[in-house]
């Protein structure tokens, strides 16, 4: 448990589970579409990276479906709470309409499952089908008013399957805005984790499908939410970007220079880099100078503990690598704790006790 007694708990934003029913389901369901995104996903990775992700996810299967051997690793790592959500395998972008939200609702309701047999230490986020932005208020409804959770987790952008080709959502395409609004409304939070990048098979060695597509994603998506008004239309809107943000928060100057100088580039009302204080971002940069450069960027009440808890990319000492960063006192508690109370995360029993008094 955490080695903060009577503070704010230490709660981890970005924690994975993972749902073996539901891959059965899809791949039942379309196996030709599971089939197409498995080649698509040798294809991106290469034969080398897709081995070496297998033996890992055998490795950490435990990890990801048993309960104790998780609250035994967050009691190592000093964490008090997990907000778990799906591992971003589980998007299946390829679904169609019914498919897909059939998925989203399963996926809810398995990670509502998991919360509930450890609701003092967990709470958790859904699923919405993003390749149908048409369908993404129903399931997020459902995660956040029939299931209880504390909000959706989406990727970078979506593949929306088509007769004879298929078209990008971006998360600035203004189909999403009954989204955005109602995400608003509800106070629920939006997890931004990439899965995939477009770049294909240039990041098919090295791991770069990994290590560079992950930061550029981040990159690519929140400029797309930033350029495009996304955060003046919703003031009060909760995006969460996983893995700090990636490429962004602190390599702004660029951007902001395009909002000064060209027009197509003016969709913000103000320059980009001012929209940090609207994001919040995971410590997840594996570097103590990069999370001190992400909290001088975005300002410490935007940056929350992060792990990927338990894939071999993230952290098994997220509390230790936030320690190490030499924050201040007052910085380092509200990272650790302090703005996941903020922003109402905090373990599902504590919302239930709240609710029920």
């Amino acid at each position: 448990m955490s080695t903060r007694p009577g503070e704010n708990p230490t709660v981890d934003v970005h924690a994975h589970i993972l749902l073996p029913a539901l891959q059965q389901l899809v791949s039942e369901a379309d196996p030709e579409g599971f089939g197409a995104q498995q080649a698509l996903e040798v294809r991106r990775n290469g034969p080398e990276s897709m081995a070496a992700s297998g033996r890992m996810i055998k490795e950490r299967w435990p990890q990801l479906t048993d309960l104790d051997r998780r609250l035994a690793d967050m009691d190592a790592q000093g964490v008090d709470v997990q907000l778990v959500s799906p591992s971003p395998s589980h998007f299946y972008y390829f679904a169609g309409p019914e498919l897909a939200l059939q998925l989203a609702r399963a996926a809810n309701q398995a990670v509502r499952d998991f919360v509930d047999r450890a609701p003092e230490r967990l709470n958790g986020l859904g699923l919405v089908p993003l390749q149908h932005p048409g369908l993404m208020v129903e399931a997020l409804e459902h995660a956040v008013l029939e299931c209880g959770l504390l909000g959706v987790e989406i990727g970078s952008f979506a593949a929306t399957p088509g007769d004879s080709e298929r078209s990008t959502v971006e998360l600035s395409d203004a189909r999403l805005e009954p989204f955005w609004s109602r995400a608003e409304e509800l106070g629920a939070l939006v997890f931004l984790h990439p899965f995939g990048c477009s770049l294909d098979e240039r990041l098919d060695r090295f791991y770069l499908a990994n290590t560079v597509s992950q930061p550029a994603e981040n990159a690519v998506a929140l400029s797309h939410l930033v350029f495009s008004g996304v955060l003046d239309r919703h003031p009060d809107l909760k995006v969460l970007a996983a893995h700090g943000g990636g490429y962004l928060p602190t390599t702004l100057g660029r951007s902001d220079h395009a909002w000064r100088v060209r027009p197509e580039a003016h969709g913000c009302a103000e320059p980009p880099s001012s929209y940090l204080k609207k994001l919040y971002f995971d410590s997840l940069v594996h570097s103590a100078t990069e999370l001190r450069a992400l909290v001088a960027a975005a300002g410490p009440e935007q940056v929350l503990l992060g792990s990927d808890y338990p894939f071999d990319m993230g952290s098994d000492l997220p509390v230790d690598e936030v320690q190490a960063a030499g924050l201040s006192a007052e910085d380092e508690d509200q990272v650790l704790g302090v703005n996941a109370r903020r922003l109402g995360i905090t373990a599902a029993s504590v919302l239930t006790a709240r609710t029920n008094g």
